[in-house]
């Protein structure tokens, strides 16, 4: 009798203990939910992005570059403390000098099958820029959504817009820009859609050959939330026309 309740007091201890917390959950955890800012999330995006398509059995590679200013000029420092995971997860990031040099090299991942045999089935990118960087690198926006995304690859485009003028000389948007280059843009409400519309974003630009823009502004960038870590647990849906 008392080995029974010894027991029984054993498992309930068990089932009650705290799961051990880390610094590192957040770009490592894949049950359970983590807690996260907009700007962790668009880094923590990029690994769930490489473990779907390990789990779909597509050996890729990822890339990142762009050119720093508010609201997500922490950008790239957050991307640089995650160095080590981006290492892990065979993700470059690479700033750019400005934003068309970051776009342009963005543009050149998505085409590595043409200048001889590649490690990778294809690289997903993101870009990130203010919106005024949007704005002045719409000649290479134009040319490299012309040219197309790899199949394997996908493109998402980050545009830090403000659209109250609080941290920049002039209010602005980039759905026009995005517009006249014929890409198409998603507008994530919170830190949760950080994840869901960025792999969204990815899964269209493969399926479509487009990039994909994808609006952050102060109101979600800067906020925080408790998202769910499975990377799974967005479930996206190719509907193919068998009709000839």
């Amino acid at each position: 009798m008392m080995n029974d309740i010894a027991r029984a007091k054993d498992a309930l201890a068990h089932e009650c203990r705290l799961r051990e917390v880390t610094l590192d959950d957040k770009y490592t955890a894949r049950s359970g939910a983590v807690y996260l800012s907009g700007i962790q999330a668009l880094v923590r995006l990029l690994f769930v992005q490489k473990w779907r398509d390990e789990a779909a059995g597509l050996n890729t590679a990822g890339f990142v570059s762009g050119y720093r200013g508010s609201p997500i000029g922490g950008l790239d420092e957050t991307l640089w403390k995650a160095s080590k995971h981006l290492e892990a997860n065979k993700i470059k990031f690479q700033p750019g000098v400005n934003e068309d040099l970051a776009l342009t090299s963005v543009w050149g991942t998505q085409h590595i099958d043409q200048v001889g045999p590649s490690l990778y089935d294809g690289v997903f990118s993101l870009w990130y820029a203010k919106g005024p960087g949007v704005d002045r690198s719409i000649d290479v926006l134009k040319h490299a959504n012309h040219a197309g995304s790899s199949p394997k690859g996908g493109v998402l485009l980050v545009a830090g817009d403000d659209h109250g003028g609080y941290s920049s000389t002039l209010p602005h948007q980039s759905e026009h820009v995005f517009a006249a280059s014929m890409v198409p843009v998603l507008y994530p409400a919170n830190v949760h859609e950080f994840i869901e519309l960025g792999l969204h974003g990815w899964a269209m630009s493969r399926y479509s050959g487009c990039f994909v823009g994808f609006k952050a502004i102060a109101d979600t960038v800067e906020s925080s939330g408790s998202v769910s870590a499975d990377p799974f647990a967005t479930k996206i849906v190719l509907l193919i026309s068998t009709q000839k």
